[in-house]
């Protein structure tokens, strides 16, 4: 175990016991990259700031629930993604609820269309697009490729079924490659 790790595993266990500056500390390390997962998903850095704030909370409240299975930051990673969703869905009632839009049509089996060369193409350019996505392609896509979750988790996040889901990313690359085309 890395001393980073060790540190860490002493800070929870300083948390458990309700230590404040420890709670700060863990605070400090992991906010930044908290806040950047709820800015995009929410898409408001007010609201941002608040669901991460909120994620933090519960965490520290559920902190007996850490088992340690995976490390802390995934963990809480999964709790802010979690608020998040549950957060936007609340304030956009119709956000990911039309999920008849990625359902199967007749003839569709999920195959994805030829690739796209992305060569050339600024990360910067390929994030403002995925952020034009329609609500569900966009927060798929950027749980797929900027939060590093497979379909299996983003099924589960999402509440859908793996065919759904495979569905939804398939549909979700083809709009970008599309919308990139266009650039």
């Amino acid at each position: 175990m890395d001393q980073n790790q060790s540190h860490i595993d002493n800070l929870i266990r300083l948390c458990r016991d309700n230590s404040r500056s420890a709670q700060f500390e863990l605070y400090n390390l992991y906010y930044k990259a908290m806040y950047n997962t709820a800015l995009r998903i929410v898409k408001d850095i007010h609201w941002a700031e608040d669901v991460m704030q909120e994620s933090f909370l519960k965490a520290f409240t559920k902190l007996d629930s850490f088992k340690g299975e995976v490390t802390f930051g995934s963990w809480l990673k999964r709790i802010v993604i979690n608020h998040s969703i549950d957060n936007y869905k609340k304030l956009n009632k119709q956000a990911l609820s039309p999920i008849e839009d990625v359902l199967y049509k007749v003839g569709d089996h999920g195959q994805e269309p030829e690739g796209f060369d992305f060569t050339g193409m600024k990360a910067q350019q390929i994030l403002d697009t995925i952020k034009s996505l329609k609500d569900n392609y966009r927060l798929a896509l950027t749980l797929l490729f900027v939060e590093g979750y497979d379909q299996e988790e983003i099924s589960e996040i999402m509440n859908i079924n793996a065919g759904n889901c495979r569905t939804l990313i398939s549909r979700a690359k083809e709009s970008l490659r599309q919308k990139l085309d266009n650039l």
